[in-house]
């Protein structure tokens, strides 16, 4: 970090929203009129469609103008219909009709009726909606009381969310030109009508929620009719997850017969109409997820990451295979082990991935970071994966090029550098651990807790230079205690390792600031002498050129070239430079001093130093205990 200039992105989304007000409320089974103004080019609708409704019928009645009926009629879930909606032209359809069938429970569907361009005149005509609810008891439940899904009780279609096409209808809305007048509905008891079973949610941790079925796990499926269930997502806690199901036949129950046991997973609304609805899990206007079990492939899974939240409807339906297809079996009713749960990510990411748990902002997710070039939702897409010989490779390059350090040891032994043979021993053993442990893929070794691995690693590559240059120097003569700097250095290595270990002046300002150190006694050493230090031609260019260009070779390596597709053997190209260069660098023993030492001290001279040995030893007082002296010269 450091030598580039960071790239910084702005991304900064924009959300406009434009809301209609004042919408005029179509109320079922209820007529409202409507005159349209020749300025007026359309008239926009909406009405609530309660949870349990199998079909939305929207008609236009009594429509008078002056070309017949020049009406246009759209309609569309959730928002204002546009130009590709479902679309009627009441001119050539008489009566003017439009049904959607299976519609989003619990949502506005909005209705357009627009006029022809070019008609003139006022259009009238009357606008009225038609929900298809199941058959309900003779007894309607009143509104106040509670449902049954309330209770966590199964449920039919019909018997809960919104009113019943028996119960009283809603206030007139105050944008209705005149007031509604009820026309007669009848309720169909068609086949969609199938009992709802719903789940039982049980939190285990963030994004770990397990769904539990009434008297299940198994669940049986028969053969005239499909089995649902409902799943029910909370919003924000459980859409940065992941929501598994899981589908498992017990091929025992099939009794020999050829059955296909079909799930349809989907969004608000379940599909079963149809048994070809069963077979694709899909319509004109829904799409859900299909499962499917049979006695060949008796296991099925489904994974949804970040799914979205609300209610999800399971059905299930067993069909049996003919020559003409799949037909409804008669007396097979299979048994299906039926396991859905939350996840925070897939399978945990695997072997080569991590589950990380993140935060943007407000929203709370889940996802993998996958390593060894693996990528996907679960860290299965081995497209551009590392085999294992490859990361064996990089492994034993990493670990084994430190092994260059055996050669400057030896030499720091010989010249009796032991602090800095010590240094090196240091470097070597935490740079060989570390990179087994640093490995991205499955081979990987650690001795220790990565922190410390890495930390152990940086500060002996930091200190390796610093002894080295400061070993160069030859600050004994000059300085005293030249191990205060030593000292000094490390304690200053570990904290500037502890602020940014990645930074650039981790690395760059202790290595100048040991070659200014350096410079500066070597000059000082040539003004002294009058001659350049050092003084032989040999060992500039045996020792010192060589070993410089090295590490400068080293240096641009490890700064310019090295990214995370060439690592493993530019890195291991650092480690043989580095280590290389030290066994050129380091000096030559130092030869001992001509100088004659301090005359030694005569015997008898000096003071007398007397010590009460009773006082020492902490056995009588010393404000009253008798003087009974050792005395020593």
């Amino acid at each position: 970090q450091g030598l580039y200039e960071e790239c910084q992105y702005l991304f900064q989304p924009q959300l406009i929203v434009q809301r209609l007000v004042n919408i005029a409320v179509l109320y079922p089974g209820h007529l409202t009129e409507q005159s349209m103004a020749p300025h007026n080019r359309s008239c926009l609708y909406k009405v609530f469609v309660p949870s349990y409704t199998s079909r939305v019928l929207v008609e236009v009645l009594r429509c008078r103008g002056a070309e017949g009926c020049p009406l246009w009629l759209r309609v569309r879930a959730k928002a204002p219909p546009l130009h590709n909606s479902t679309t009627l032209d009441c001119r050539e359809h008489t009566p003017c009709r439009l049904a959607q069938d299976l519609p989003f429970w619990q949502h506005w569907y909005y209705v357009l009726v627009e006029k022809h361009p070019g008609v003139p005149g006022t259009v009238s005509f009357q606008v009225t909606v038609q929900l298809t609810d199941c058959s309900r008891p003779s007894l309607a439940r009143p509104p106040f009381l509670p449902s049954s899904a309330s209770m966590n009780m199964p449920h039919s279609f019909g018997s809960a969310g919104g009113l019943a096409l028996g119960d009283s209808p809603p206030p007139t809305s105050p944008n209705d030109t005149k007031h509604p007048v009820p026309i007669p509905v009848t309720s169909h008891a068609g086949e969609r009508c199938w009992p709802v079973r719903p789940t039982l949610r049980n939190e285990l941790d963030t994004f770990s929620v397990h769904f539990y079925i009434f008297f299940g796990p198994n669940v049986s499926v028969p053969p005239d009719r499909p089995a649902v269930f409902v799943i029910n997502l909370l919003p924000v806690l459980d859409s940065g997850g992941v929501l598994n199901l899981e589908l498992r036949l017990n091929v025992s129950s099939l009794c020999g017969e050829n059955v296909t046991v079909f799930g349809c997973l989907n969004h608000e609304v379940p599909l079963t109409s149809s048994d070809n609805t069963s077979v694709t899990c899909e319509t004109e206007s829904l799409a859900g997820f299909l499962l499917s079990v049979n006695a060949t492939a008796s296991l099925s899974r489904l994974r949804i990451p970040y799914p979205q939240t609300g209610s999800w409807y399971l059905s299930l339906r067993s069909l049996c295979a003919t020559e003409h297809g799949f037909e409804p079996c008669t007396n097979v009713t299979a048994e299906v082990y039926l396991r859905a749960y939350l996840s925070p990510c897939i399978n945990d990411c695997g072997i080569y991935g991590q589950c990380k748990l993140l935060r943007t902002n407000n929203y709370l997710y889940a996802a993998c970071e996958c390593k060894a070039g693996w990528n996907g939702w679960g860290c299965t897409d081995n497209a551009e994966a590392f085999s294992y010989g490859f990361q064996l490779l990089s492994t034993l390059l990493l670990c084994l090029s430190n092994v260059m350090f055996v050669p400057p040891v030896a030499i720091a032994v010989r010249s009796h550098y032991l602090l800095e043979a010590a240094v090196y021993i240091f470097t070597m053993f935490f740079s060989t651990f570390y990179h087994a442990c640093d490995q991205p893929g499955i081979v990987v070794f650690c001795i220790m807790e990565y922190d410390v691995l890495q930390f152990c690693d940086f500060l002996g590559s930091l200190m390796s230079v610093w002894v080295t240059v400061i070993a160069m120097a030859r600050l004994q003569p000059i300085v005293k205690q030249a191990s205060v700097l030593y000292l000094l250095g490390a304690m200053l290595l570990s904290m500037a390792l502890q602020m940014d270990r990645h930074g650039l002046w981790n690395l760059l300002g202790p290595s100048l600031f040991a070659l200014g150190i350096m410079a500066v006694a070597w000059t000082a050493r040539t003004i002294r002498r009058r001659h350049c230090y050092p003084p032989t031609w040999k060992r500039w260019a045996f020792y010192l050129c060589p070993g410089a260009l090295i590490a400068a070779a080293a240096v641009l390596l490890y700064a310019f070239v090295e990214t995370e597709e060439n690592y493993f053997y530019i890195h291991s190209i650092w480690h043989l430079l580095i280590a290389g260069s030290v066994g050129f660098l380091l000096p030559p023993r130092a030869k001992p001093s001509r100088r004659l030492g301090p005359l030694p001290r005569r015997k008898g001279c000096g003071y007398q130093l007397c010590v009460n040995e009773q006082e020492e030893l902490g056995l009588v007082d010393p404000a009253v205990a008798s003087i009974n002296s050792i005395c020593t010269s």
